[in-house]
């Protein structure tokens, strides 16, 4: 293990983290969505819609309240991206698509994801054909995605396009009413990056280089996680990342790496103060969230209502650098309605009641109004702050 020769304190770490994240400093608003893509390096898809879906919360939360459509527009039109398997379903910048020739090669190998075709050749040849002569098609163009059982219980087409696309001969270039949208790649995929010559070794360092850079500072687990490596993926490719070894205070004595160009350039600006997606790339790893900013974060979707503690679709407050509180959000005609919130103190009241009225205003809501509040005093602080902001 290679000796950290530079020591930061834990606030040094939180710094370094946001700036790498786009949430400290002016924001980039000339490159817009596809510069934030290009900075992430990934942007993870959700089927849970509640304000907006969570990939178009992302950019909100960095360059403030860009149109919903132009959102959209910049991922999907251009050629600029494609959707694939990241830290989870992700869309990812065109750019990387050679850097995930080792995952497309671990999927062919293996010789099936989770269903097995009895005739694969054929069903395969007929999604070629159709995209071939008819594409770019979504799954219900090709001729549905279902038998007619469970959400899981797909046809023949949805198993062989899923194939496809898990192997590289498809991809998915556009998310049409949160349909995917598939096209061959040799279509899709300009020439000069639609080859997988690029090693696993090389894959790897790429992607491990890239997470550091996009987080910061980072532990192994951290790099692990951002592309869903293995850990000893990373410790192969490290020493060649150019990452650079830190000790950071208050991380358990953790080994940790720090992108040399986020060392050279302190951190500095101005916070955002923002509502988080639960599926920001900030905190999309929970260990990671509550190391750097002392915060539990979990998402409760997929727990029992009577079970669950902050919500149905918990959006972490941040402001000040900090993650400040909680609020659960939901949409009842033009009113923001907060079904659930809690805040870390009387600091947290002022950027909550912000963040609640920049949300509304972005999603087309007139009106905000708070459900439950976990403390009564914050409660009727946080209502007064409301209305001082209408």
């Amino acid at each position: 293990m290679t000796t950290a020769e530079v020591s930061l304190s834990a606030d040094d770490a939180r710094r370094l983290a946001l700036s790498a994240q786009g949430l400290l400093g002016a924001p980039d608003r000339r490159a817009g969505v596809r510069g934030v893509l290009r900075r992430l390096g990934a942007v993870q898809l959700d089927t849970i819609s509640v304000l907006a879906r969570s990939h178009e919360l992302v950019p909100y939360a960095r360059l403030g309240a860009v149109g919903r459509d132009a959102v959209e527009s910049a991922y999907w039109t251009g050629g600029h991206s494609f959707e694939y398997w990241s830290h989870a379903a992700c869309i990812l910048p065109v750019e990387e698509w050679p850097h995930f020739a080792f995952r497309r090669r671990a999927r062919r190998a293996r010789g099936h994801r989770w269903h097995v075709l009895r005739d694969r050749d054929r069903a395969c040849a007929l999604v070629r054909d159709r995209l071939t002569a008819d594409g770019p098609l979504t799954t219900t163009d090709l001729g549905g995605g279902k038998n007619g059982g469970e959400w899981f219980d797909w046809s023949d087409t949805k198993i062989a396009v899923e194939w496809l696309l898990d192997t590289g001969e498809v991809v998915c270039t556009e998310r049409r009413g949160w349909r995917r949208v598939y096209d061959l790649a040799e279509r899709a995929i300009p020439d000069k990056l639609l080859h997988d010559d690029i090693d696993d070794r090389e894959c790897m360092r790429r992607l491990v280089a890239q997470a550091g850079a996009a987080m910061g500072v980072a532990t192994r687990s951290d790099l692990a996680d951002y592309h869903r490596l293995k850990g000893e993926q990373v410790d192969e490719v490290l020493p060649d990342t150019g990452l650079v070894p830190v000790a950071v205070e208050g991380w358990g004595g953790k080994p940790a790496w720090a992108d040399p160009a986020a060392l050279a350039a302190a951190p500095r600006g101005r916070h955002r103060s923002t509502l988080l997606s639960p599926f920001d790339s900030l905190v999309w790893d929970r260990p990671r969230t509550q190391r750097i900013f002392g915060f539990t974060h979990r998402l409760e979707a997929y727990v029992p209502k009577p079970k669950r503690i902050h919500g149905y679709f918990t959006m972490p407050l941040l402001a000040g650098g900090k993650l400040l509180g909680r609020v659960d959000p939901g949409r009842e005609g033009t009113t923001l309605v907060a079904r659930q919130v809690s805040m870390a103190g009387r600091k947290a009241v002022v950027p909550m009641a912000k963040a609640l009225w920049e949300a509304a205003g972005w999603v087309g809501c007139d009106e905000v109004r708070v459900g439950r509040c976990d403390d009564a005093e914050l409660a009727d602080a946080l209502a007064e702050a409301l209305t001082a902001g209408t």
